[in-house]
């Protein structure tokens, strides 16, 4: 019995010798890494790999890899929502530095509705521009080659007389049409280009802004300006014309040459910015933007 006890005694020594040793060899070996590293802990020992940081996220870039290689993929990519090559053309204050052009907005800007003052400057500018005389002197020119108005005459004071007649009716349509009436009904007397699309689609909206506008909310309404205001300023004329020419014939002639020359004019306004950058090169640089 005591040889049997005396066996079981040293076997278990011998176990709990074995089992302890490898545990100090461990501490050992964690005290000398805590001497080396002040800052080691020893909870890392127990962390698991899940917790462990993604190495990817951690790994610097090679020295000859440039930081630009993460960012290719996405410049590579077709972009998205590019504007038109024409929306940048921009819409000058003149057409040829001569013919005016205040009124034009460009394509895709986006202005805020205009004052009432704003209104009257628009009027203005379009009546006692310098360049204001440029289509009352092509009409005079037209009315006198026709003979419109016989009690004119020929010659240069034939001339002088289609002349000024031109010029009073332009003025007084322009404050009718820019002015008092958008004033009045709240609408946009202004020409948005539209820039996009073909030719005949093109066309089609510019000469359709005859009869149909923008109101100070932006939505599309009836052009009661243009034709209304056009119409007023025709009845206007009659009181300084001659007697022989006031007539309602006459009258809505002179109506519907004005309406059909604003029309013109927007189509004109519509692929002025075209004809300026591909034809000119941009040579009349001067936007509404600049001073």
């Amino acid at each position: 019995m005591p040889g049997r006890y005396s066996s079981l005694a040293l076997f278990a020594c011998m176990s709990i010798a074995g089992l302890s040793a490898p545990a100090s060899l461990t501490a050992q070996q964690t005290g000398l890494n805590q001497a080396q590293n002040p800052a080691f802990d020893d909870s890392v020992l127990d962390a698991s790999p899940a917790a462990a940081p993604d190495a990817d996220a951690q790994a610097p870039a090679a020295p000859g890899q440039s930081s630009s290689a993460n960012t290719s993929a996405p410049q590579n990519q077709p972009a998205q929502n590019q504007p038109p090559e024409n929306s940048g053309d921009k819409q000058t204050k003149r057409i040829l530095g001569i013919v005016p052009n205040f009124r034009a907005v460009s394509a895709d800007e986006k202005l805020p509705p205009e004052t009432i003052k704003e209104k009257f400057i628009d009027a203005t500018e379009d009546s006692f521009d310098y360049s204001s005389i440029f289509i009352p002197a092509v009409i005079a020119g037209y009315n006198q080659a026709k003979d419109a108005t016989p009690q004119f005459h020929q010659g240069a004071a034939g001339y002088a007389r289609y002349f000024w007649h031109s010029a009073v009716d332009q003025t007084s349509e322009n404050y009718m049409v820019e002015f008092i009436f958008p004033t009045f009904t709240r609408e946009d007397a202004r020409y948005y280009t539209l820039g996009h699309g073909g030719f005949l689609k093109r066309t089609g909206y510019a000469l359709s802004r005859a009869v149909v506008t923008r109101t100070d909310s932006g939505t599309e309404t009836f052009n009661i300006s243009e034709v209304v205001g056009a119409g007023a300023a025709s009845g206007i004329s009659n009181l300084y014309y001659p007697s022989a020419s006031r007539s309602v014939g006459n009258t809505m002639s002179e109506w519907a040459e004005d309406v059909g020359i604003d029309a013109a004019s927007f189509w004109v306004k519509e692929f002025w910015p075209d004809i300026n950058r591909r034809v000119f090169h941009n040579k009349y640089g001067e936007t509404h933007g600049q001073p």
